[in-house]
């Protein structure tokens, strides 16, 4: 990887506040957002792209080095326990990962965690409660784009749900999985009413 130091024109003895805000500064500038409908959103992405892994970059340098860090934007690899919890995510482990990610105090509650907590709650098909904890995930680090593409992708209903539908839909994309459900929901609901 190149310099990260380098990447966000920062000198490695910067301070904490300095790295901080060189980041805020180009991602202001480089952020997709101004770039829409431009021949140049692809080059800006990968410069985004490419401004967050250099920052994730300089927050886990500093962090292993004992060197405390003021930075908003919690990176994945901020935490021990939030890599974890993104990998036993990402291998469908949700139940683990969110008891993993439930012993976390609550003083120590981060963006990050908020973050994957609305994951793990969208995964079990909690949607409106995984809105409000992504919501709060954006708020505490504004500048986190997969936080904010994440929402983005929520709030527009191309994000799909655990269950294949995509969220905010209107149901109208009914597939055989719906149809099972429904059957289910009824056949528990005869048998309820026999007893």
């Amino acid at each position: 990887m190149t310099d990260p130091y380098k990447v966000l024109g920062v000198d490695p003895n910067a301070t904490d506040e300095e790295i901080k805000k060189a980041y805020r500064a180009l991602v202001k500038q480089y952020h997709p957002d101004n770039y829409t409908d431009n021949p140049l959103a692809e080059l800006a992405a990968e410069k985004m792209k490419a401004i967050n892994e250099a920052y994730d970059e300089i927050q886990k340098m500093r962090a292993s080095g004992g060197s405390s860090s003021s930075g908003g934007r919690t990176s994945s690899g901020g935490s021990g326990a939030f890599n974890q919890v993104r990998t036993l995510i990402n291998d469908g482990r949700i139940s683990e990962a969110e008891t993993l990610l439930n012993r976390t105090p609550v003083s120590e509650r981060t963006a990050e965690w908020h973050f994957l907590k609305g994951v793990i709650l969208y995964r079990n098909g909690w949607v409106q409660d995984a809105r409000t904890e992504i919501e709060t995930a954006c708020s505490m680090d504004p500048f986190n784009s997969e936080y904010r593409s994440f929402q983005q992708r929520m709030n527009s209903g191309s994000e799909r749900s655990p269950y294949g539908n995509p969220v905010g839909g209107s149901g109208e994309n009914c597939d055989v999985c719906d149809i099972c459900s429904a059957m289910m929901c009824l056949n528990c609901l005869c048998r309820s009413t026999r007893c």
